[in-house]
C-alpha cells in the first residue's frame, strides 16, 4: 500500500493534534484538577499515535504511546499532575513537533528520545517520586511493587492484590500461537474476544497495540479477572484455532509474589544499562478492537484539503467573471430589455453567493498563528523566571491564507522581545508598584481592507535616550539628526539592521535583535509596523497588513475626472455639507460631525487631481466619513457613483509605497479605478 498519497493529510492533521495537545496542556496547567481536559489530551495523543503507526513512523507512535500511559493514569485518578509531569509532557510535545518537522523536510521522523521515554516510564512506575529517597526507606512490599512494575505497575498490582483479597478469581494466562500461523494478530484478537466475554483484562504483555500489529514473537500473557472457573476458561482459550498453548494459572497472593520475583532482576538490569524498556500497555483489552484511524474518520469525511495554488487559480478566474458581470450589468441598463435585465439580475445573485464561497475558501482565522503563542510565552517566561499572562483577542479575524503563512515568524520576534525586554522581572515590577504578573495583549482586528495586529505589554517601556545613544554610537543617525526626531521616529530606529539596546545578548534577545527582520518581512507583505511607548508603563507594536488579493464591497466616487474606490468597511456614512460648516482650527480644516470635530481631507489635493482647465477641482459639498479604530475623518469628493463589488489587485512591484493607495480594480466599462487606503489618511 502506497502511503505517500496520505502524507500531506498526515502532516496537516498531526500539526492540528499537536496544537490541540499544547493548548489543552496549557489549560490543564491552569486547572490541574480538571479531568475533562485530560480526556481531551488523551484523545489527541491516542489519535496521533494511531496515525503515526499507520504511516510507519514508529518513533512518533512509541513516544506518543508513553505519553498515553501517563495520561491514562491521570484520567483514572491514579496519578496527580505536578511540575515534573508537566515538564516531561511538554518536552515530549517538543520532540514530537521536531519529528513531524523532520518528516515535512523529507526525513524519516526518527529521533533519539530515550531520555524522555525513561522520564515518562519513571512517572508510570512512580520511581520519579522515590528518586530522592534514602536507600532502604521503602518497605519490602513497596520494593516488590517497584520491582514488579516491569510486569505490573503499582496500580495494576494493587488491583490484582485487592481482587484476590476480595475473593475474586484472578488468572495469569500464557498463550502461544503456532509457529506456522499466518495471521497471528487475528488469532490474538479471537483470544481477547473470548476473555472479554468472561471478565476483564488488567494487563497484557506485550502491549495490545504491539499484538494488534503483530509486533510479538508467538507468545503473550494476560492478567485477567473473571468469575468463570479455571478449567472452562482454559478450554475456551485452547479452542481458538492455531493456538497451541493456553496455560491458565489461578493466582493467590503467594503465587503472585512468586511470579513477580523474576521481575526484580530484570528491572535492576534495565536500570543499570539505562536502556529503554518495552512500553507499558493500556489496561483494557477492548482497545485491540479499535481501528487506529477511527478517530480521524469524521474529520476526513467533512474536510477536503486543497492546494493553495488551486485556490489562487479559482480566485483569478472569478475575478475575471466579476469584471464581466459588471460589464453585463452596464450593458443591460443601456439596452433596457426585460429578459436581459432579469437574466443579468439572476446572474448577479448567483455570482454574489459564489463570491462569498470563493472568499471564504482563501480566508482563514488568524488563530492558526495565534494558538501557538501561549505555549511559547509560557516557556520563555519560565526560562526568564518571570510571570507573564498572554491575553488574546480577535483570534477569529480572518486573513488571506498566504499572509497568515508568512506572518508567524515576525510575531514570534515581537512577542519574545515583549517578554524578554518589555516585561520587567518580578522584583522590579513589585518595586515599581505593578502587579507581579506582567500582561501581554495580542489583538487582531479589521479596519478597512487591512488587518491590524497589536502586541502591547505593561512593562518598562522604551527608554528614548538609550535608543538615541545606541543609534548615534552605531552610526544609524548623527547627533544633529537625533535632535530633530520625534518619539515615534526614535522608536522606529529599533528596526535598523543590527540595532540593539540589550546589555547582553541572550538566546531570547534584547529589544532590537531581529526587529530588522520583522520590518523587512512585514514590508514584503505590503504592510507596515509602528511603535508607541510610554516609558515605565509599556509599549505597543502595531502591524498593519493588507488583504493582498480579495474581493471587497466598495463605494465608487469621482474626484475631478478620476474614479476611486473606498472600501465600505471603512466608511461610517456619506453626507453633504455647506461651505459655511467648514471650520479652521490651527490652520487645519475641520467639520462638525455628530458633536465631534473631525479633520476634513480634500482628495483632490491629496492626489493632485486637476480639472479640465488644469486647476484643482474642489467642490466642498459631498463628504465621506471614514474610520480607523476610534479615529474619524471626512473626505471631500465630487460625486458618488454607487456601491459595487470590486476585485482588489496589486499594482505590481513597480508601483510600491504609493501614499494612500492600496491597489486598483477594473470596472465594468474597462476603466481602472484606484482603491484608496483610508488608514493612511488618518494620523
Amino acid at each position: 500500500m502506497d502511503l505517500n498519497q496520505y502524507l500531506s493529510m498526515f502532516i496537516d492533521e498531526s500539526r492540528e493534534h499537536l496544537q490541540a495537545l499544547n493548548d489543552n496542556l496549557l489549560a490543564l496547567e491552569g486547572s490541574p484538577e480538571d479531568i475533562s481536559i485530560v480526556h481531551n489530551i488523551f484523545r489527541s495523543a491516542h489519535t496521533l499515535k494511531g496515525m503515526s503507526a499507520t504511516m510507519g513512523f514508529e518513533d512518533l507512535a512509541s513516544l506518543t504511546h508513553e505519553m498515553e500511559n501517563v495520561l491514562d493514569l491521570v484520567r483514572n485518578d491514579k496519578l496527580k499532575m505536578d511540575a515534573f509531569i508537566f515538564d516531561c509532557i511538554f518536552k515530549s510535545l517538543d520532540a514530537l513537533e521536531s519529528m513531524v518537522e523532520n518528516i515535512i523536510q523529507g526525513g524519516t521522523g526518527k529521533a533519539d528520545v530515550s531520555d524522555i521515554v525513561l522520564s515518562l516510564k519513571s512517572i508510570v512506575t512512580g520511581d520519579y517520586l522515590k528518586a530522592g529517597a534514602a536507600a532502604g526507606a521503602q518497605s519490602g512490599t513497596k520494593d516488590n511493587n517497584a520491582a514488579a512494575s516491569s510486569i505490573l505497575d503499582e496500580f495494576q498490582l494493587s488491583i490484582v492484590q485487592q481482587s484476590i483479597e476480595a475473593g475474586m478469581q484472578v488468572f495469569y494466562i500464557e498463550v502461544g500461537v503456532r509457529q506456522d500461523c499466518v495471521l497471528k494478530a487475528a488469532r490474538a484478537y479471537m483470544v481477547f474476544n473470548v476473555l472479554e466475554q468472561n471478565g476483564e483484562v488488567i494487563k497484557s504483555d506485550p502491549a495490545v497495540e504491539d499484538i494488534e500489529q503483530e509486533r510479538f514473537d508467538n507468545n503473550f500473557s494476560v492478567f485477567f479477572v473473571s468469575s468463570t472457573d479455571q478449567e472452562s476458561l482454559q478450554k475456551q482459550v485452547a479452542n481458538v484455532s492455531e493456538i497451541d498453548k493456553a496455560i491458565v494459572t489461578l493466582l493467590t497472593l503467594e503465587k503472585l509474589e512468586e511470579l513477580m520475583k523474576p521481575a526484580i532482576a530484570a528491572v535492576a538490569e534495565v536500570a543499570a544499562a539505562a536502556a529503554p524498556a518495552v512500553a507499558p500497555v493500556p489496561t483494557a483489552a477492548a482497545e485491540i478492537k479499535k481501528p487506529v484511524a477511527a478517530a480521524n474518520a469524521p474529520v476526513a469525511n467533512r474536510t477536503i484539503r486543497v492546494d493553495i495554488e488551486r485556490l489562487d487559480a479559482l480566485m483569478n478566474l472569478f475575478s475575471e467573471l466579476l469584471i464581466d458581470r459588471s460589464r453585463l450589468e452596464q450593458l443591460a441598463s443601456e439596452i433596457k430589455k426585460n429578459d436581459l435585465t432579469e437574466t443579468v439580475e439572476h446572474m448577479s445573485r448567483v455570482s454574489s453567493d459564489l463570491q462569498n464561497i470563493v472568499l471564504k475558501l482563501r480566508m482563514v482565522p488568524i488563530d492558526t498563528v495565534f494558538n501557538r503563542f501561549p505555549r511559547m510565552i509560557r516557556d520563555v517566561a519560565k526560562n526568564l523566571d518571570k510571570k507573564v499572562d498572554l491575553i488574546i483577542t480577535g483570534a477569529d479575524t480572518e486573513l488571506d491564507r498566504t499572509v497568515v503563512d508568512e506572518i508567524g515568524d515576525p510575531l514570534v520576534h515581537l512577542l519574545r522581545n515583549a517578554v524578554d525586554h518589555g516585561v520587567e522581572p518580578t522584583v522590579d515590577r513589585i518595586a515599581a508598584g505593578k502587579p507581579e504578573t506582567g500582561m501581554i495583549y495580542l489583538r487582531a482586528f479589521h479596519s478597512g481592507n487591512h488587518v491590524f495586529i497589536e502586541i502591547e505589554e505593561d512593562g518598562r517601556g522604551i527608554n528614548r535616550d538609550a535608543v538615541l545613544n545606541a543609534a548615534i554610537k552605531k552610526g544609524v543617525v548623527t547627533p544633529e539628526q537625533a535632535s530633530k526626531l520625534s518619539d515615534n521616529e526614535v522608536y522606529l530606529l529599533l528596526f535598523a539592521s543590527g540595532f540593539s539596546t540589550a546589555d547582553k545578548i541572550s538566546d531570547i534577545s534584547g529589544r532590537g535583535v531581529g526587529l530588522d527582520v520583522v520590518k523587512t518581512k512585514i514590508e514584503s507583505l505590503g504592510g507596515r509596523v509602528q511603535v508607541e511607548s510610554n516609558f515605565g508603563k509599556g509599549t505597543k507594536f502595531s502591524v498593519q497588513l493588507p488583504l493582498t488579493l480579495s474581493i471587497i464591497s466598495a463605494m465608487l466616487i469621482r474626484v475631478g475626472s478620476e474614479k476611486y474606490a473606498i472600501p465600505l468597511s471603512s466608511i461610517v456614512e456619506t453626507s453633504a455639507i455647506a461651505t459655511d460648516q467648514i471650520l479652521t482650527v490651527h490652520g487645519s480644516r475641520m467639520v462638525n460631525f455628530r458633536s465631534n470635530v473631525i479633520p476634513l481631507v480634500s482628495l483632490s489635493k491629496v492626489f493632485s487631481v486637476p480639472n479640465k482647465n488644469g486647476t484643482e477641482v474642489e467642490k466642498e459639498t459631498q463628504i465621506v466619513v471614514i474610520r480607523k479604530g476610534e479615529k474619524l475623518a471626512a473626505l471631500i469628493v465630487d460625486e458618488f457613483i454607487g456601491q459595487q463589488e470590486i476585485v482588489l489587485k496589486s499594482l505590481g512591484k513597480y508601483f510600491t509605497n504609493l501614499f494612500a493607495i492600496s491597489g486598483a480594480t477594473i470596472l465594468g466599462d474597462g476603466q481602472v479605478a484606484l482603491i484608496i487606503d483610508t488608514n493612511a489618511l488618518i494620523k
